[in-house]
């Protein structure tokens, strides 16, 4: 195995999406992770599902904890937290999103396990921050994207606010967590000293905001939800056609002189309304109406065909059926299978990035609940098999 992070060894204690995410793109690059998980029930996730076929591994839980191994552990009895530690100390990362004050209440804060592992990367995710007046409150992707501003930018203009069709805050800060370990990982190499990183739901969220934050800071003008238009661009935004709809991006003044030859409309371009941008977001409802009533005289294939063949940005607006039918997608490779110890094959999608000499792969499909525990406490900690079965017993593991 030709890995980035062959021999990286991870501990992840998370939950649901975010962290599990953020410890999957360490595993999808060769690192050994280590998921620790109560006995009996684990991952929340793992239920998340209305479909009795899953069985306990839904696609929420599929979706974020291939390439790991999977460790039972009741860390509400001391032997639990004694074997955690002993893991910890033979660690590179550590990966949590408990609420804050919880692993000081097990005597696993930072402070304490760099003593015994000087070297730890030690990643505490939480929804608000480890301080502030929201710290101790529960969150979810849904509810930092209602408090952080990102609800009430989407949806249709003048519409109810309206989520995400995916959990984009969880994504988010999974990203910017994995680039912060990976970024402690290599300040490492030169002190030889781990470090605490801290990343936020709430912190990330905003964030993401990018250009639509930048303005209102700047101007003070609150933001308001545009659907699939753009706010300071035009024409961008989706349109009916004849069998559906496609996405139209005329991000410049020569697209929008491209786009108005293919639609046959050539007189747009130097009418006086419609020759800048800024003529554009002035009368955009007058554009827009023109441009929709153009648009509904062809199919998808046929507009489609047309734009690109003179580089305008456009692509259909496609369900998942589309989506994985797509000859890109295929010629991508996005989706993968993996063989589950009780449901078989299972498809993936796969990680996104190509590298040349250090490939990300699926080593590992999602793991059964416990399905590693015994394999790690005897090849880590020596454990012996009277001892694992003691522990058993005890409902320690």
């Amino acid at each position: 195995m030709n890995a980035v992070f062959k021999g990286l060894r991870v501990i992840d204690l998370t939950k649901i999406i975010v962290g599990p995410l953020c410890t999957m793109l360490l595993g999808d690059m060769g690192a050994d992770v280590i998921k620790v998980e109560k006995p009996g029930s684990g991952d929340d996730s793992r239920y998340w599902t209305a479909d009795p076929h899953y069985e306990g591994y839904s696609p929420y839980f599929l979706s974020v904890n291939r390439n790991k191994r999977s460790l039972t552990l009741d860390l509400k009895q001391p032997e639990g937290v004694e074997i955690l530690k002993k893991l910890i100390e033979k660690a590179d990362v550590l990966v949590e999103n408990y609420r804050p004050g919880t692993m000081e209440r097990m005597g696993l804060e930072y402070e304490t396990l760099r003593k015994s592992n000087p070297g730890l990367i030690y990643c505490a995710l939480s929804g608000y921050g480890s301080s502030g007046p929201y710290r101790d409150w529960g969150s979810y992707d849904v509810i930092i994207s209602a408090v952080g501003g990102l609800m009430s930018i989407t949806g249709e203009e003048g519409g109810k606010p309206v989520k995400v069709g995916v959990a984009v805050g969880d994504i988010i800060t999974a990203l910017y967590a994995y680039g912060a370990i990976v970024s402690a990982l290599y300040a490492r190499q030169s002190s030889q000293k781990g470090q605490k990183v801290e990343v936020s739901l709430l912190e990330s969220q905003i964030a993401s905001l990018i250009n639509i934050a930048s303005d209102y800071l700047n101007s003070g003008i609150i933001p308001q939800k545009w659907g699939t238009a753009h706010a300071t661009i035009v024409p961008y935004q989706a349109f009916p056609v004849k069998d559906g709809y496609i996405v139209i991006g005329a991000g410049s003044d020569l697209l929008w002189k491209k786009l108005c030859k293919v639609l046959d409309l050539e007189e747009l371009a130097e009418d006086p309304r419609f020759r800048t941008n800024p003529q554009r977001v002035k009368h955009r409802d007058i554009l827009v109406k023109i441009l929709e009533e153009k648009l509904l005289t062809k199919t998808r294939a046929e507009w489609l065909e047309k734009l690109n063949k003179e580089g305008i940005p456009a692509g259909p607006i496609n369900n998942l059926d589309e989506v994985f039918r797509d000859p890109q997608v295929n010629h991508l490779k996005m989706v993968q299978e993996a063989t589950h110890p009780r449901m078989g094959k299972v498809k993936l999608i796969r990680n996104p990035v190509t590298f040349s000499e250090t490939p990300a792969s699926i080593y590992l499909p999602p793991p059964l609940l416990g399905e590693h525990t015994e394999e790690i406490l005897q090849q880590l900690l020596g454990y012996h098999p009277e001892q694992i079965q003691e522990l058993k017993r005890k409902g320690v593991i």
